[in-house]
């Protein structure tokens, strides 16, 4: 099964970007103990805190938005490449019914190309390369024994029909949601998924959808995710969530994934504050004080556009309550990082291949053609997820590249172990993400505690792709909070 998007590092822009750093017009670093008042303060300079602020400064509004890196984006990030091209080392695809942020992109002038989809799969397992197509009878199923793709059905066919009775707006409210709040999604996969090979399958998409290992998820949280894998008048499906073609991972922006939010910060100029980490958001005089590092704000309303486990580690004064509180400590993010190798070419097209692997063995369990829509050089990126990205989190670069190098030789050949260059992009070291691409729910946590995911705290609003009712985890749902957030402050203002 293939894999998706959202994620962040080093500013990098292609053709046409404009800079992340202070320029005239855009962004600003923070200067030293500056101030600002305005009508609404945005913590956080992702697709979630940038929406926001696009559209309450089209209803009026004034606004700053804080932003802890050098850079804009979040989880969306390129990363420069030696040959002068970039490549995405965080979110980078989008699919049907991922309908706002396209629309935000092509507001900006950002086009999207198709995935490269051309060729055959790799299934690596048990020892074995299988290449197989992805046009045939079974899609973009590896071709496991019969039994197991049988099983696979099956189990596929239940969490979608389960799917469909969960509330994307309130999941802790469908019929059976006490029952599958309390268990995890491999309690429930050993009971379902019988046959080895399903397992496998249903693992793989596991770990590609989440970052994160089934024993780590409640099922309810894993049956919202799949419901919310679609919009308002279309269903989720799990495949929806893991295929390349009609799924959500079709098609690629065009100069990275970055440029969406570059874009989208150069039209709110210096409203933005660069290098400026939030520490404390306190309520004084009937206005809130933001406090960042170089910049004091005061707002009548106040947006947290960040990661929850982001969220939890500013500090609130008067204190945020108790089930909200205690909802951030029990939503961790998963786990993951990026590995992409250049290559003069894209030599695995020429043998056939689409370059994309689901295998049962090595650091990296699947892959994508990461290469430009001119193919003037090729990229092989790899996902390192879950416990893979856990045990390399102390790892040196050059240890990570070279277990990443083995992997892509027993796929792709000898060929495979000379890029010429290499980037990594590796979440869980992230300071202002810590991981990714999402929070994750265990066991308990939605039926406790999600009533607070979106609930404001006084003037203090909530934003960010984990609170999105559609795609969350993806730009989309992203740029949805944003777009929700600054109604819900609109009509409080």
């Amino acid at each position: 099964m293939s894999r998706r998007s959202l994620l962040g590092r080093t500013a990098a822009v292609a053709a046409g970007a404009t800079a992340l750093t202070a320029t005239a017009g855009g962004p600003a670093t923070a200067a030293a103990s500056a101030t600002r008042d305005v009508d609404v303060a945005i913590v956080g300079a992702g697709l979630a805190g940038l929406t926001a602020a696009r559209d309450l400064v089209a209803a009026g509004r004034t606004v700053v938005v804080l932003e802890a890196r050098d850079r804009v984006g979040g989880r969306v990030v390129n990363l420069p490449l030696a040959n002068g091209g970039v490549t995405e080392g965080g979110g980078e695809f989008i699919g049907p019914t991922q309908d706002r942020i396209k629309a935000l992109a092509d507001s900006l002038g950002v086009a999207t190309f198709a995935t490269y989809n051309t060729g055959k799969n790799l299934l690596y397992k048990d020892g074995r390369k299988t290449p197989y197509a992805t046009d045939g009878l079974l899609g973009s199923v590896p071709p496991v024994d019969a039994a197991g793709l049988a099983n696979a059905a099956i189990v596929q066919a239940s969490l979608d029909d389960m799917a469909k009775t969960v509330p994307v707006d309130a999941p802790w409210t469908a019929a059976k949601a006490e029952e599958w709040d309390r268990q995890t999604f491999e309690s429930w996969l050993r009971a379902n998924a019988v046959v080895p090979s399903a397992k496998f399958l249903l693992d793989v998409a596991c770990t590609s959808i989440f970052s994160a290992e089934p024993r780590e998820l409640s099922l309810l949280f894993v049956l919202f995710y799949i419901a919310a894998a679609g919009n308002e008048s279309t269903p989720g499906t799990l495949e929806r969530l893991t295929e390349t073609a009609n799924g959500a991972q079709e098609r690629r922006f065009v100069g990275g994934s970055q440029l969406v939010p570059v874009k989208l910060a150069a039209t709110l100029g210096d409203r933005v504050a660069l290098n400026a980490p939030v520490r404390t958001i306190s309520r004084s005089g009937g206005k809130y004080v933001v406090t960042a590092d170089g910049l004091t704000v005061t707002a009548k309303r106040v947006v947290v556009a960040v990661p929850p486990p982001l969220a939890a580690r500013i500090t609130y004064d008067p204190l945020l309550p108790a089930d909200r509180d205690q909802l951030t400590q029990r939503l961790p993010m998963a786990s993951v990082g990026k590995a992409i190798a250049i290559y003069d070419t894209p030599f695995w097209r020429a043998d056939g291949l689409n370059g994309q692997v689901v295998s049962d063995t090595g650091v990296i369990s699947s892959t994508f053609d990461n290469s430009p829509p001119d193919a003037s050089y090729g990229a092989l990126m790899g996902f390192i997820e879950a416990d893979e990205a856990r045990k390399l989190d102390a790892a040196s670069e050059a240890e990570v590249k070279a277990a990443v190098l083995k992997d892509y030789v027993t796929y792709f050949g000898a060929k495979a172990a000379s890029p010429t260059s290499f980037v990594l992009q590796r979440w869980n070291n992230e300071a202002y993400t810590r991981g990714g691409p999402v929070s994750i729910g265990a066991p308990g946590v939605l039926t406790q505690y999600g009533p607070a995911l979106r609930r404001p705290v006084g003037g203090i609003h909530w934003a960010g792709t984990e609170t999105s009712v559609h795609w969350m985890g993806f730009m989309d749902g992203a740029v949805r909070s944003g777009e929700r957030v600054a109604k819900e402050v609109l009509a409080v203002l």
